[in-house]
């Protein structure tokens, strides 16, 4: 799936306006000045907003990252764009990319 490139700068939330942040920047490419993160890269969220079991199954805590390049590998993995999709650890939920640099795309 084509789009720009995420860097550990971009905003990503979950779905209940947590942060997430990446665990494991890649330093080997860097666009506007940030490295950029790897398909692999696990991520953490905090301040996930859903309430804990009874009333809900949350919050969110780590999110797993299930799309990435097909065709731009760095370290011979994928890298995360803007359309990526993940999956967040314990509730289910998609994370959210609200905002990333715009200069770099691939696919």
């Amino acid at each position: 799936m084509p789009g720009f490139l995420l860097h550990v700068g971009a905003q990503v939330l979950c779905s209940h306006a947590g942060q997430a942040t990446p665990v494991v920047p890649n330093p080997r490419v860097t666009v506007s000045g940030q490295p950029t993160v790897l398909m692999t890269s696990p991520y953490m969220v905090a301040g996930c907003t859903l309430p804990p079991p009874t009333a809900a199954n949350g919050p969110c805590v780590t999110a797993q990252w299930v799309s990435g390049t097909s065709r731009v590998l760095s370290n011979g993995q994928p890298l995360l764009v803007q359309s990526s999709q993940a999956v967040c650890t314990p509730t289910g939920t998609p994370l959210v990319i609200v905002a990333t640099q715009t200069r770099v795309s691939a696919l």
